[in-house]
């Protein structure tokens, strides 16, 4: 197939992904009109919400067509999606083969090493010949329709594979063992964080999966981890906006409304306690209405100023830049830099004040309540995001609401209480 040819499947692939996922009521039909090669390729493609609506509306016998053309651990990711229930009525109808592999692979957790492998392997003892290899090749592709990692064991025990492009240069009646390449295990109990890890540390195609004993799972390839690397990196965006990962854009506004609520409440509440805050200085505001202009700004900053902190801590966190040894190295360089940048801003507000209002008062206390609440962003911009993740939760959807209260309602206390103090 030549790239002009695979650009255009995938270009038609992702017109149909995209005319199935805007067209919510009409999405079963343009599914079932579909070439039935295609089917499966489309439900690999869609996001899970649209996918789980539109298998919730498939009658049964298309959605077992399409699963049987799927690898057994594609096929399974699909079937997870429904109830325990109905899961087990959807396996029984599958091919024995199928089933039973679906079977196998149900049983680890999805975001464990086991749960990312691929069925798609064939063992081969060191001693065989490239003959025989090739013979149970054409044996697993016509079973599978896939060319399979070729595994080589010795007494049952991995000890690497053959590249599938040095076959085509072998003679037929060759051992195998010279043709042995290294490549990298990995437990099958082992979080995806770790087997990310490992693809990074050694760039390989796949990595195979043992079990407690050390024999042969699995095997995982890359085209897996980057799935999984793209869901982890839109999460993480999700949850920066305070919103699910699971939600679209191509959800209903009842949907969107169940993902979104709960944050929303929450977010209120901080602004009531910000809104309190200033209420205990409403005579102070009432005698300098200047103040009131202002208060936005003091708010603003320490707001961006923790955001930009708050995402660079969740990558150092997440690329496991940050410890206990290099914390104290980061919060005096977030400090400093808070410390840099407020008094660069402070300057500038203030003269804007003396220029707009003549009042050099409310510019000095403008100008000190930014450096304050860019040092107040900085230290907790820094230490939140660590706390949360000492306490097993995900910094980037926990550590944003706290950090905004905290510049918010330390920032309105500072700039108010510095004019109480001052003006009065």
């Amino acid at each position: 197939m030549t790239s002009s040819t695979i650009q255009k499947s995938k270009n038609q692939i992702r017109d149909i992904v995209h005319n199935i996922s805007f067209n919510l009521k009409k999405r079963t039909e343009i599914f079932l009109s579909l070439p039935v090669e295609i089917r499966p390729l489309v439900l690999l493609h869609l996001r899970k919400s649209v996918l789980c609506d539109l298998i919730s509306q498939l009658p049964n016998k298309e959605l077992i067509n399409a699963l049987e053309k799927l690898d057994p651990d594609k096929a399974t990711d699909i079937i997870q999606i429904f109830p325990q229930k109905q899961q087990k009525k959807i396996i029984e109808q599958l091919t024995e083969e199928l089933k039973n592999q679906v079977r196998f692979l149900s049983k680890f957790d999805p975001l464990t090493a086991a749960g990312l492998m691929s069925l798609n392997y064939i063992q081969i003892e060191e001693d065989d010949s490239v003959k025989d290899l090739i013979k149970r090749i054409k044996i697993h592709e016509k079973r599978t329709a896939r060319f399979p990692t070729i595994l080589v064991v010795r007494e049952g025990r991995l000890i690497g594979y053959i590249p599938g492009h040095k076959i085509g240069f072998a003679l037929s009646e060759e051992p195998i063992k010279k043709y042995i390449a290294h490549i990298p295990v990995i437990k099958h109990d082992a979080n995806y964080k770790e087997v990310i890890k490992l693809f990074k540390e050694h760039p390989h195609s796949k990595v195979a999966v043992l079990d407690d004993s050390n024999n042969i799972l699995g095997v995982i390839y890359a085209d897996d981890i980057l799935r999984v690397l793209e869901e982890q990196e839109s999460a993480s965006l999700y949850n920066f906006a305070g919103l699910s990962k699971e939600e679209s854009i191509t959800d209903r506004a009842r949907t969107k409304v169940k993902f979104r609520y709960k944050w929303l409440i929450i977010n209120l509440a901080t602004a009531l306690l910000a809104a309190f805050t200033v209420k205990l200085f409403d005579q102070t505001i009432s005698k300098y209405v200047l103040l009131a202009v202002y208060m936005p700004v003091v708010a603003g900053m320490g707001g961006n100023a923790a955001t930009q902190t708050l995402a660079v801590m969740v990558r150092g966190l997440t690329l496991r830049k940050i410890n206990t040894k290099t914390l104290w190295y980061v919060l005096k360089n977030e400090l400093g830099a808070g410390f840099i940048n407020g008094l660069i801003n402070a300057v500038i507000i203030a003269l804007i004040v003396v220029a707009l209002n003549h009042n050099y008062a409310i510019a000095f206390i403008l100008g000190l309540a930014l450096v304050i609440n860019l040092l107040v962003a900085g230290f907790f911009g820094t230490l939140i995001p660590v706390t949360m993740r000492i306490l097993g939760k995900d910094p980037a959807s926990s550590a944003t609401i706290f950090i905004t209260t905290a510049t918010d309602v330390l920032g309105f206390l500072v700039f108010l209480g510095l004019a109480t103090l001052i003006l009065s």
